[in-house]
């Protein structure tokens, strides 16, 4: 799919305060973050993602394409198995991706999938084929970060054994400024529904 430059340099920009942000945390917490490649628990199970999220995977999706067919092609076809199997009692459309607003509806059936792998994950590599064009909130777990006025706990697989002092000093505010909710009124504006969250396998087009 093809962005306009705006999107394009928002999102950027976005996700540059964001990387930045956390890879100061990294640096921060050192050895204390178990994130490497292989480590996939942040990998299963659906979550919801915006219309940002969802513009910059199929985005990435369509460029993989052109680098490694035959890797896009995998993860259409993950993503067509993963549809198929979401669908029954998906918490919204099942046919477009688009979750409704019952959180109760959404909290059981993540929980009921909670064991799938991603579509972008290659299963042998256990690393992200998509992983540029991550959602925002694959790129924030792992380390404790603040995201408006919420502060959310580290992976459980970090931080083990710190104390709550060091798991603070590591805490990452992830965009103060609000430039995501920014974009978004800027895509609802456009004429697209962005109030409308969807779980990755439906961001990932066939084609």
């Amino acid at each position: 799919m093809s962005r306009p430059r705006w999107e394009q340099a928002g999102d950027r920009a976005l996700l540059r305060r964001v990387d930045d942000a956390l890879a100061a945390g990294g640096r921060r917490a050192g050895a204390r973050l178990a994130c490497r490649v292989g480590c996939t628990e942040c990998c299963l199970g659906p979550f919801p993602i915006t219309l940002l999220d969802a513009r910059r995977l199929a985005e990435g999706l369509a460029a993989l394409s052109a680098r490694d067919p035959a890797a896009a092609s995998a993860i259409r076809a993950r993503a067509r198995e993963a549809r198929r199997v979401l669908r029954r009692g998906f918490p919204g459309d099942g046919e477009t991706g688009r979750l409704a607003e019952d959180e109760d509806a959404r909290e059981r059936f993540f929980a009921r999938h909670g064991s799938r792998p991603c579509p972008a994950l290659d299963p042998v590599a256990g690393a992200c084929q998509l992983y540029d064009a991550r959602p925002l909130s694959c790129r924030t777990y792992g380390p404790p970060v603040r995201i408006g006025r919420e502060d959310l706990p580290p992976c459980r697989l970090c931080f083990v054994g710190a104390a709550r002092s060091e798991v603070e000093g590591c805490r990452v505010t992830i965009d103060a400024d609000r430039r995501e909710d920014h974009l978004l009124r800027r895509l609802d504006r456009a004429g697209l529904r962005v109030g409308a969250e969807t779980v990755v396998a439906y961001a990932l087009p066939d084609r």
